[in-house]
């Protein structure tokens, strides 16, 4: 991530006005076939990234790395927003049309048609395990934090948590991938909206509290025993360890992931559609944010309390006895959309491994899965998810690392005429004034 920040001259930060213009121009596209609009793919991606990552994984960094873990996600967010330009610009320029005018891409795709034919095993091996990492592990940890929350909150068992979750998936799992972004386009403005308001309301209740908690992030980022003591064993490693663990798990910046849904959307140029993948990386860092906030302002942290129900003890003293069922709620929607990007992600792999034959069985399997994971340990089930996730993960950057010269040329290409672009606007404006 470091490194493609360099070598696109830190796009991240130059082009952040383009990102946003680019977001703004996809809302209410319309599009035909089964195709989708460069924001719907944005909303099927930021789909999978904002999920229990933000909500119960911050939680977990935190009492295991410390408060100084939320900086290193921060970062690993920041250098990731360049991956997540690279792997997503990859998935346009390497996609593939389908017979009912859509498109499948993904880094089986890049690697297969960037790398050459050679290559193929590798992309083989990607597919396997994001099928695995994703669409059934990932998605129990999902279906797990649902009914943690769940039972918590409004002591719903387990089962019945996970039975309804796997009916209400299933529903749009069969729809496709029109009923998919359909879904995932109208869910993620109004469940971010909604968790946001709640943690400003909580972060405006202990508004003395937000300096001092800064603070604490950054030094204990770099010195945990300046301010929590060595008794509880935190170091830099640990902080910078559980940070990057959970913030690749939230903003999923170079797992391969995302690229999947990017590949799919309709637009003009490549690049636009890497510089619309960034801003999903940048939207996770602000639920972060406001989640591992609220944790340190509300003073909960006593490192024996972890996951969703460190999260949800801190909205009970920030909003009250609704704070518990608050939190349910918002993870209810936060893990349902991601476990639709999640699927659909697995299914464009399933596609590239099977064509059409294996997409039936897939859909049965994720929704068994989705059951299983809400009944098990919480601990179990997130081990199991970085193991697969790194194993996903290693393919893809090699890649990435291969093919970063080909994203260097499609984003010098935008660039040139993005330039041109604006000169001739310039030079209209001119005439236009001196004609007046």
């Amino acid at each position: 991530g470091f490194w493609f920040t360099l070598t696109t001259k830190f796009v991240q930060l130059r082009r952040l006005r383009e990102m946003v213009r680019l977001l703004g121009e996809g809302i209410g596209v319309k599009t035909a076939g089964n195709t989708i609009s460069s924001f719907q793919a944005f909303c099927v991606s930021t789909a999978s990234r904002v999920g229990v990552g933000n909500i119960a994984g911050i939680a977990i960094a935190v009492v295991l790395g410390g408060p100084g873990a939320i900086f290193w996600m921060w970062f690993i967010a920041f250098i990731g927003a360049a991956t997540g330009f690279i792997e997503s610009t990859l998935a346009q320029i390497y996609k593939e049309p389908t017979k009912g005018g859509g498109f499948h891409g993904g880094p089986a795709y890049y690697i297969t048609l960037g790398m050459g034919e050679k290559w193929r095993p590798l992309a083989v091996f990607f597919s396997i395990a994001i099928i695995i990492a994703l669409g059934c592990i990932g998605n129990m940890v999902q279906s797990n934090s649902i009914a943690h929350a769940m039972q918590t909150a409004f002591n719903v068992p387990a089962a019945v948590s996970g039975v309804v979750c796997a009916v209400l998936a299933g529903l749009v799992f069969f729809g496709g991938v029109g009923r998919l972004a359909s879904v995932t386009e109208k869910i993620v403005p109004f469940m971010a909206a909604i968790y946001l308001i709640g943690g400003l309301w909580v972060i405006g209740a202990h508004i003395t509290e937000v300096i001092p908690a800064f603070r604490l992030i950054f030094v204990a980022a770099f010195d945990p025993e300046a301010v929590m003591g060595g008794a509880l064993g935190l170091t830099v490693a640990k902080a910078m360890q559980f940070g990057v663990a959970r913030g690749l798990f939230s903003n999923e910046a170079g797992m391969g992931s995302t690229p999947h849904a990017h590949a799919v959307a309709r637009v003009e140029h490549p690049a636009e559609q890497g510089l619309v993948a960034m801003f999903g990386v940048f939207t996770t860092v602000v639920i972060v944010t406001f989640t591992g906030i609220v944790i340190l302002v509300t003073g909960v942290l006593d490192f024996k309390t972890t996951g969703i129900e460190l999260t949800q003890h801190a909205y009970t003293v920030g909003l009250g006895s609704f704070g518990m069922a608050f939190v349910a709620v918002c993870l209810f929607f936060f893990a349902f959309s991601t476990i639709m990007g999640w699927y659909f992600f697995g299914e464009q792999n399933v596609r590239f491994l099977f064509r059409s034959r294996g997409v039936l069985a897939y859909r049965v399997i994720v929704c068994a899965f989705i059951v299983t994971g809400a009944m098990l340990k919480v601990d179990f089930v997130w081990s199991l998810a970085d193991l697969f996730n790194g194993l996903m993960v290693l393919p893809n950057l090699v890649a990435l690392v291969a093919l970063h010269k080909v994203v260097g040329e499609s984003l010098e290409d935008f660039e040139k005429k993005l330039d041109h672009y604006e000169e001739r606007k310039s030079e209209n404006i001119d005439d236009r004034m001196q004609r007046l």
